[in-house]
């Protein structure tokens, strides 16, 4: 008898979406660029295509840290991202302005990851400082229990920057 398999996030079933609508992600990226790569909260995180060897870039939520950046796969496993990090950990960050070469750690462990979403929350709707601060304020113990309960079915990546002196982080 075989390990029964992971539970999945009901949104497993839907990463297609990301693939269909690639064409307004990029059309949205580009012209919002200089924005999204200072923009609290959110990231351009640069794979190698696990079967190209291109590379592939995608926007994502995160948290900074000082020596880390975390984020995670709404769509599980079966997001193309996580897919390129399991073949090739090393990744580029934009992010605040700066890209840094950083080393990605995709965490499973239940404890290590609500451990880490209830240390570095993060808010992901809406890209503006002022939600941030008062989502990470006033709605921090219920964004915590909300992203605890997320984190459940769903990997948290820890991107550990290797050119800390190049990032400052806010």
């Amino acid at each position: 008898m075989g390990t029964p398999p992971k539970p999945e996030p009901f949104a497993a079933r839907l990463h297609v979406i990301p693939r269909l609508i690639r064409p307004l992600q990029t059309a949205i990226v580009r012209a919002f660029r200089a924005y999204f790569e200072r923009a609290p909260g959110w990231m351009l995180l640069t794979t190698r295509g696990r079967q190209t060897g291109l590379a592939r870039e995608v926007l994502l939520p995160c948290v900074r840290t000082p020596h880390t950046i975390i984020t995670m796969s709404t769509y599980g496993m079966r997001s193309d991202w996580i897919r390129n990090l399991k073949k090739d950990p090393a990744v580029r960050v934009t992010c605040n302005g700066q890209v840094v070469p950083a080393r990605a750690e995709i965490v499973d462990d239940l404890a290590r990851k609500r451990a880490l979403v209830t240390a570095h929350p993060f808010f992901a709707p809406a890209p503006f400082a002022i939600v941030h601060a008062v989502v990470l304020t006033f709605f921090r113990p219920i964004l915590v229990a909300l992203l605890r309960q997320w984190v459940t079915v769903r990997p948290v990546v820890v991107l550990h920057v290797t050119d800390t002196a190049t990032l400052s982080m806010r």
